[in-house]
């Protein structure tokens, strides 16, 4: 529940909040590969646990551990770890931004509709 907890107290101050609660969201990430170019955005499914927030397309998992000041993240497909990096990160409404500077990549995930849950 730590996530929860954490998600919960950066939302607190933000009408279009992050999600708070654990459970299964429609979402979109964005990757911009250039400073100036605008990112390109997919269909993304977004899970929030109490360990963080994963973010899936196709085959490739972003598993996201959020801390007070930084996110830790690890890309993977399937059992093959292909990255992961540190960095801060911000809420504007209910998209999460962070960057990885060493390869110059911005991020987005725009969380959207919590999805139902299955019978």
């Amino acid at each position: 529940m730590r996530c929860a907890a954490a998600l919960l107290a950066l939302a607190a101050g933000t009408a279009a909040a992050a999600p708070a609660e654990p459970g299964r969201y429609d979402a979109q990430l964005c990757v911009a590969t250039r400073p100036e170019a605008a990112p390109t955005c997919g269909a993304a499914d977004v899970d929030v646990t109490a360990s963080g927030i994963r973010v899936r397309v196709a085959d490739i998992v972003y598993r996201l551990e959020l801390h007070a000041a930084a996110l830790d993240v690890e890309t993977m497909h399937g059992a093959l770890q292909i990255d992961e990096f540190s960095a801060a990160y911000d809420w504007q409404g209910s998209t999460l931004r962070f960057s990885d500077d060493a390869k110059n990549v911005r991020y987005e995930v725009r969380i959207g509709a919590r999805r139902a849950a299955a019978p």
